[in-house]
Order: C-alpha cells, then structure tokens, then sequence
C-alpha cells in the first residue's frame, strides 16, 4: 500500500470522527503549494547532470510551514505530498505553532562527491529561495541530508536574503544549531515509551524492548530506555541483529557501532537473529525505528510484543494496524512517537529567532514537557472516544488544524 493510501485512511477514519464536512476535509487534504525544479549541477569531471526537487507546502493554518528534506533515488512529488501532509498533523498534535511542508531531490547522495552534493544544494536554494524562509517554510534534515548541508542551506539562502540563521533547523550547533538536536527524536521515543508502559500500568524496570533500527532514532532511544532500566534485549540494523535475553550491554553495541561506520555486522555480544525475527521477538515493547512498511498483513500476526512504539515513520501499514488492534496490541502512532525531532527543531527556530542559545538541560526539560502533554492528551481522547491511539492522535492533529483554519477566516 502507498503511503499516501495510508496516510487517507488515517485521516478519514479522524474526519468521521470529528464529523468533517466534506468541503473542509478537501481543504485540509489538497496541498497549499507543490513546486518541482530542475537542478542543473557541474560534477567534478566537468559533465552536466540534471536533478529534479521537489517542495510541498501542505498548510499554514497555525504557522510558518515546517518539514525535512531528503535526498534519497526514490524521491517522488507523491511521497513529499504525503510527508508534507504528515507533518502538518504532527506539528499540531505535539502544539507547537507550525504547519506542514516536506521536501526532497531524486539523488542517491552516496555517489555524489562532497563538493557535488554542496553544489547540488546550493543550486536547489536558488531555485526555491524566494518560497521558503524563517516566517513561511523552514526545511530540516531528513533522510539522506545532515546537519553540513543545512548549513550549506543557510549560508545559501543568506547570499539572497541576509543573515537568517532561522530559515532552516537541523544546523550544526556550532553554527547555530542547538545542544540535543541529534538526540531529540530517539530520546522522545524513549520517554514517551515510559509514559505509555506507566498508564498500561506495566512494570518498568526490567521491561523486555526490541529495537529494529540502530541508526540515529534507535541507538538514542535505546540509551535512554536502559537509564531507564529497561532491558534491550534485541537491536538490529541493515547489516545484522542481535539478541540476548538478559540485555545487551548499550554502551558496548555504541561503541561498536561508532567504530565500524554505524554499522552493528560484527558484535559479539549476543545471539545473532535476523530483522523477521525480532519483529516476532517475545518481548515487552517493540520499536521499530527504521523503515515504514515492515509490518504487514502478512506478519502482524507473528508479532508478539503487546506494546509497539513507532519509532520510523509509518512502519505499520493500515492493514496490519487493524490486525493489530483486533489483537489487542497498543500502538504508539508515528505522528507522537517520533515527533521529539520537529519539536526540537522550534526549539532551535525560536533561539534563532531571539538571538539566544539555550542549555543541554533546558532542551531536554522542554522536549520532556511538550511530548508529555501530548501524550496525556492523544491518551485522554483515546480512552473518552473508545478509539486507538492512533485515531485519537490524528483527531487531536486534524481537530486544531481544522479549528485553526475556521478562526483565521480561510474556510
């Protein structure tokens, strides 16, 4: 199923439930703005290569637009419409005041020398530079970009507007990005993982989570669930997966990791198991944090854990969702679980705009905060409406998108 199939489903399914009329729920699925451009770039043996990019700005009810951009072959405008559409009804399920926008280039970054991709970035900024800004669209690391080229994007954009460190998120902190950027979506994940064991009324300590993912959501969250004192018994990445009942000692599958490329293939610390079979590991929590797609009809019935956490975006198609939910499985959607890193990312807007750096501390106790609240109000709705998390989540998101678009006047 596409994602944009998916992305309809959830939405319809919260629609009914606010009783949407049919016009307003036009207007909140058709995107404010989709702009593709062609990206002309030298390569270093002097030849011409023509990129296309694409920018979805889906909605701008309650704030400036705000959402990553990709690099990655399969970029297509049906994907960064349905991204961007996701992100609207993240920003507002979490309530902080932005709408939603995505974007992307069709490039595999990895065959691009570093000048190339600089000069592939820079280009892109001069073509869409006068339809994004700190007041209209803020873009942000996503798959295939960093925190080097946001900074290549600021220093772009300058070169036509001036000094605008706020124009994108995500940025070096040495350059004006903030302490706590790079942890912000796995520590989200963690501690909105204790939230949900805690109102299940689950034992804490010694709670059994299996992570699929190991990159930066997946190595963060399970650091913060083993201070936690949770027990890791499964990780798994791309190139292999471990499993050891008694726990996986965190620190050491880190320093693996950091030592060879962020890659887990050759750690010795525990029983080798492959991706299929950690999605069916029995345990506690299961968080799958890297591909969308990877539960399906086909396997939620193998899926053994009680509690999933959404860790990467859409790893759960609506199908198995459903299955799921029959099952009496909870699930933590991906428009909460995962939103640490955007609410992070107006952490880092707001300091740019204020001139004004804030402290470690400050960032976690905010981001803490923020998602805490969220929570307790997607957990309130879903128990008084007898609906999923999942539901509720997106009647809190579409509800105050909606709402904001009758207060402002446009419908």
């Amino acid at each position: 199923m596409r994602a944009s199939d998916a992305t309809a489903i959830y939405f319809a399914r919260a629609a009914d439930q606010l009783d949407l009329s049919a016009d307003m729920r036009r207007l909140l699925l058709t995107a404010r703005r989709e702009v593709q451009v062609q990206i002309p770039v030298e390569m270093d043996g002097g030849e011409l290569a023509t990129f296309i990019g694409y920018r979805v700005q889906h909605n701008n009810a309650r704030g400036p637009m705000k959402g990553g951009l990709r690099y990655h072959p399969q970029v297509d405008l049906d994907e960064v419409r349905t991204l961007a559409a996701l992100m609207t009804w993240k920003t507002a399920v979490v309530n902080i005041p932005y709408g939603g926008a995505k974007g992307g280039v069709s490039v595999d970054p990895a065959k691009l020398s570093l000048r190339e991709l600089e000069r592939l970035t820079r280009r892109f900024v001069d073509a869409i530079h006068d339809l994004f800004g700190p007041d209209v669209d803020i873009p942000a690391p996503d798959l295939g970009t960093t925190p080097e080229v946001m900074a290549w994007i600021m220093n772009q954009y300058g070169n036509y507007h001036g000094f605008a460190p706020a124009c994108v998120t995500g940025k070096p902190v040495e350059y004006h990005g903030i302490s706590g950027r790079d942890e912000a979506t796995g520590r989200g994940v963690g501690s909105l993982t204790v939230k949900l064991l805690s109102r299940l009324g689950r034992r804490l300590p010694g709670a059994r989570i299996a992570i699929q993912g190991f990159g930066n959501v997946g190595s963060h969250t399970a650091r913060f669930l083993k201070d936690a004192e949770c027990r890791i018994v499964a990780v798994s990445d791309a190139t292999a997966g471990f499993h050891r009942a008694e726990g996986l000692d965190v620190g050491d599958l880190l320093r693996h990791a950091q030592s060879h490329g962020g890659r887990l293939a050759g750690f010795t610390g525990g029983d080798a198991l492959s991706n299929a079979e950690l999605l069916a590991l029995d345990c506690d929590v299961l968080i799958p944090a890297a591909l969308g797609g990877v539960i399906t009809a086909g396997n939620a019935a193998t899926v053994r854990a009680p509690v999933i956490v959404e860790g990467a975006n859409a790893p759960v198609d609506p199908e198995a969702d459903a299955i799921l939910a029959d099952r009496g499985v909870t699930v933590l959607p991906d428009i909460l679980a995962n939103a640490g890193g955007v609410t992070a990312s107006w952490f880092e807007w707001v300091q740019n705009r204020q001139h004004y750096q804030w402290g470690l501390n400050r960032v976690r106790q905010e981001l803490d905060r923020i998602l805490g609240e969220a929570f307790e109000q997607v957990w309130q709705l879903a128990m008084s409406r007898q609906v999923t998390l999942r539901t509720a989540a997106y009647m809190v998101g579409v509800g105050r998108v909606a709402r904001a678009t009758v207060l402002g006047g446009i419908a």
